[in-house]
């Protein structure tokens, strides 16, 4: 991306965010992202509809075409076409420029939207659509979040509709659905950001993506399908998109979530990517007792950031030890960390010539008992390609130093590589983050498959075996632990600093006090 393109984005970001935070009020940021992401997401769509049939009346020969000015009868009589293009129809009257054109002047405006939601919603129904946009706007719930009174909230919904529909997104020809993507993505990681744990549950930082796309894809131009079987609202799977070109998955983007709102923010993050329903499979559930796409498996590109140390059913449920995904390694994951389950499941949807990377919590790399077990099976049977150390804290809600396990089933030897990326990371606010040149050493050392000190090491079977399957990458390349040099004179200054301030704050809590007390006796 060009200097002027990259200083214009990071324009509309910041507008976004001020946007994002100057309207919320007293609204919790987590909440209020609802709102923010809903009307993007209907601006998006509105405009989507409108440049989809503008452009099929023009190349008919009626050159000033404008589907927002037709009225809503003639434009039923393309109600089908629309649909199955489209997967969705919006009524002229009801796209997101008409709304907000009256909507200082709407004392029904939260029914209005809410109606409009509705009614794009019931346009897909009985239709091929009907699960991708079932329950899109379900979230978009106008309560007393928003303001205590019908006219508070129909005051905020003008505003937000305003600062929204004045965003510029330039020529929707040229850019718009880059940046409709692009500022969703940057919301996404400025809400994870400030939600702490809860938000890293629903994101993986986009670098971290790029990194596991990109060691999946190698020196392939095309893949058949991607897959993340713990998606959260489907960053991972949009990676290959910007990567490859989406034209370039040639069957389509496939994810199972078990969270509501997330699954949602899911299928949303599709939509503003310009990926067609008839190309993405996303579905609800939990994926290791009720996974969602047996017709669909296997896969040549399996991305994913499972949730770490998740407690699950495990040998409780009989059945689960004879599932054709977990019986292979004839031990189930203990109940308390059901990472190397995620694992078992992902290695079993592998195609026979695809590559899955999978971000993991250290610990099941060296732990012994059943996990112990389940790396042998994998081990044994040369599935594990790879495993990459990288820097602590890189990740929302935890500090936790991760690792990548890369798995494919169509080694050429059965050595594993271990790659040490613990330092490769820059410091950014309050996290640390991989850089384009962490990324491009990290699978440049993937790529070569050489030892380099204190990088890379090429680890035989023999050794891995007799170090009773343990393949943290420690145990073959000497880790180097992050010590962060603390200057005592300087804390010191700082502590003497904040006691100056709070002797000074008491101070003047006194003297109000001792104000106070004067005016009561007078």
């Amino acid at each position: 991306m060009n200097n002027k393109k990259e200083k214009e984005r990071e324009e509309l970001h910041k507008t976004i965010w001020k946007i994002a935070n100057e309207l919320r009020g007293s609204v919790d940021g987590w909440d209020f992202k609802q709102y923010v992401l809903g009307l993007l997401f209907y601006r998006f769509i509105s405009e989507n509809i409108e440049n989809y049939v503008n452009d099929n009346q023009r190349k008919a020969g009626i050159k000033d075409f404008k589907y927002r000015d037709i009225t809503d009868e003639k434009a039923l009589l393309g109600k089908t076409q629309i649909l199955e293009e489209k997967g969705f129809f919006i009524l002229p009257s009801e796209l997101f420029c008409n709304i907000k054109k009256g909507a200082d002047k709407n004392e029904n405006l939260n029914v209005v939207i809410s109606n409009v939601f509705n009614n794009i919603e019931a346009s897909a129904r009985g239709t091929a659509s009907e699960n991708d946009v079932k329950g899109l706007f379900d979230d978009f719930t106008i309560d007393n979040k928003l303001g205590n009174t019908v006219d508070e909230r129909n005051e905020k919904l003008v505003k937000l509709l305003n600062a929204i529909g004045d965003l510029n997104f330039g020529d929707y020809e040229e850019n718009n659905i880059d940046l409709f993507g692009d500022a969703y993505e940057f919301l996404m990681t400025m809400y994870a950001s400030s939600a702490g744990k809860s938000g890293g549950e629903f994101f993986t930082p986009q670098e971290v993506g790029e990194l596991l796309a990109r060691i999946v894809i190698m020196d392939k131009t095309s893949v058949n399908k991607v897959y993340d079987p713990a998606c959260g609202s489907g960053g991972l799977l949009l990676k290959f998109a910007k990567i490859l070109g989406k034209e370039n998955i040639r069957e389509g983007f496939f994810g199972q979530e078990i969270n509501l709102t997330t699954y949602n923010l899911a299928r949303i993050n599709m939509f503003l990517h310009n990926i067609n329903y008839n190309n993405f499979s996303i579905e609800r559930g939990d994926t290791l007792i009720h996974p969602s796409h047996w017709n669909d498996e296997p896969f040549d590109a399996i991305v994913s950031n499972p949730p770490y140390s998740l407690k699950w059913v495990s040998s409780d449920n009989p059945i689960l030890i004879n599932d054709e995904r977990f019986a292979p390694a004839g031990v189930l994951a203990p109940k308390k960390a059901a990472d190397l389950a995620f694992t078992m499941h992902m290695l079993s949807w592998l195609s026979p010539k695809g590559t899955a990377a999978i971000v993991e919590f250290p610990g099941i790399l060296y732990r012994p008992g059943a996990e112990q077990k389940i790396r042998q099976y994998m081990i044994d049977n040369n599935f594990v390609d790879a495993v990459i150390q990288l820097p602590p804290d890189l990740f929302f809600g935890t500090g936790i130093a991760t690792c990548i396990l890369v798995l494919r089933k169509n080694k050429s030897d059965n050595n594993i590589l271990f790659i040490d990326a613990s330092e490769d990371f820059v410091r950014i606010g309050n996290k640390n983050k991989l850089t384009e040149d962490n990324i491009n050493d990290i699978v440049k050392l993937y790529k070569d498959r050489v030892n380099v000190d204190k990088k890379s090491y090429v680890a035989t079977y023999e050794e891995i075996k007799d170090n009773n399957y343990n393949i943290a990458v420690n145990s073959y390349l000497k880790v180097e632990t992050i010590i962060e040099e603390i200057d005592i004179d300087v804390v010191n200054n700082h502590i003497d600093e904040i006691v100056e301030e709070a002797n000074a704050i008491r101070s003047e809590l006194k003297i109000l006090i001792e104000e106070m007390e004067l005016e009561k006796d007078e």
